[in-house]
């Protein structure tokens, strides 16, 4: 009995995960472009992969509204250079160093500063 309740629950599963929306990969150069969707099919994460299959360039997610809500770098897989958070009234710009936090700073729509970033 406990053999079939766990193949049905893996049946189940390997249903929800059939429904899912693909991700698609397309190569352009001599990297491959990586998309993965939300369910209702928007963008949630778009970036580049090494000819070696490692996370490389520049990745950007999105909430399921098609929000950006983060953007930043890899270099053969690790994380470089500043990323960039957004939250609903945050902007926060975060330091990479060895793939490590090096420093953040974080603004709030009552900071004087003006941010606009094209998806």
């Amino acid at each position: 009995m406990r053999n079939l309740v766990m193949m049905l629950a893996m049946m189940f599963s390997a249903t929800i995960f059939a429904q899912e929306v693909k991700p698609t990969f397309e190569k352009q150069g001599d990297q491959i472009k990586g998309t993965f969707f939300y369910e209702n099919g928007t963008i949630r994460q778009q970036g580049f992969y090494s000819k070696e299959g490692k996370l490389h360039g520049e990745w950007k997610s999105y909430d399921a509204t098609g929000k950006k809500i983060a953007m930043g770098q890899y270099k053969n897989g690790v994380k470089t250079g500043k990323w960039f958070f957004w939250s609903a009234d945050k902007l926060s710009e975060v330091n990479y160093s060895d793939n490590k936090i090096a420093d953040v700073t974080t603004w709030s729509n009552k900071d004087n500063v003006v941010v606009n970033y094209n998806n």
